[in-house]
């Protein structure tokens, strides 16, 4: 394997330059972070089964006619992916309370929402995430008031098809988080959605018995974390033949 130039580093991904203009490779790592990177852990094979999850979730996606940037798997921890200028926004849909919202709202998690309720983020590590307003996006020049519009029918239709795929599988789609880009074609701009969908950034709760099947396991010291990614992987048919363990860190790319 080619040494290719390191684009970006991420708590839980890598971004390489990608192998021809407008693309770039994202390699999912086994590092694990929570609370604003206060708590780290490594957990063997995460990152394998993040990639798998991924992969699927966005080829389906892709499917139905939602833009991502995802274009294919090139091996158990890498995907290439089109190039997109990230807006700097985490896009958070909730179904059902949980979470900040639980505390912030004093409302019991696990309490079905009266509807999806969408809420925007500053992606700020330094700041901690904050939750903002339209307001404060478009004041600030984050974004604009169509690219809301975009952003808001985009993260409902993927809400529409997650929630209905995961119900299948026995899985409730308790909240997720997704982040968006702008892909330039010539003078052509279009939103695309970038970054992850996976156990990582969503909540999943088994229908029958509520158990977190997410990164909320190591939030809170449920343990058994790889477990529960593997257990998602499972049911959507997806796990790798060999598990989870199959391909080490890239020790050639530097």
């Amino acid at each position: 394997m080619s040494r290719r130039r390191r684009v970006y580093e991420g708590k839980a991904k890598v971004l390489y330059e990608g192998p021809e203009p407008g693309t770039l490779v994202q390699y999912f790592k086994d590092d694990t972070t929570a609370f604003n990177n206060q708590k780290k852990a490594t957990i063997t094979g995460k990152g394998v089964l993040n990639n798998r999850i991924s992969e699927y979730l966005m080829t389906r996606l892709n499917d139905i006619g939602i833009p991502t940037h995802f274009v294919r798997r090139l091996n158990m921890r890498e995907q290439l992916i089109k190039e997109v200028e990230i807006i700097p926004l985490e896009v958070v849909v909730r179904n059902v309370a949980a979470g900040s919202l639980s505390k912030r709202l004093g409302v019991a998690e696990g309490t079905q929402l009266p509807r999806s309720i969408i809420e925007f983020y500053l992606k700020s590590d330094e700041l901690g995430d904050p939750m903002v307003t339209e307001e404060h996006i478009t004041a600030f020049g984050w974004s604009n008031t169509h690219e809301l519009d975009e952003l808001m029918h985009l993260a409902l239709r993927v809400n529409d098809f997650l929630s209905g795929l995961f119900l299948g599988i026995g899985i409730r789609l308790v909240d997720f988080k997704l982040e968006f880009g702008r892909y330039w074609h010539g003078d052509e701009m279009r939103i695309m959605l970038a970054d992850e969908i996976s156990p990582d950034s969503c909540r999943l709760w088994d229908i029958q018995t509520n158990e977190r099947m997410d990164k909320d396991r190591f939030r809170r010291d449920l343990g058994n974390v790889a477990e529960a990614y593997q257990e998602v992987a499972r049911r959507l048919g997806i796990l790798p033949e060999s598990g989870p363990r199959d391909m080490p860190g890239p020790s050639t790319m530097q």
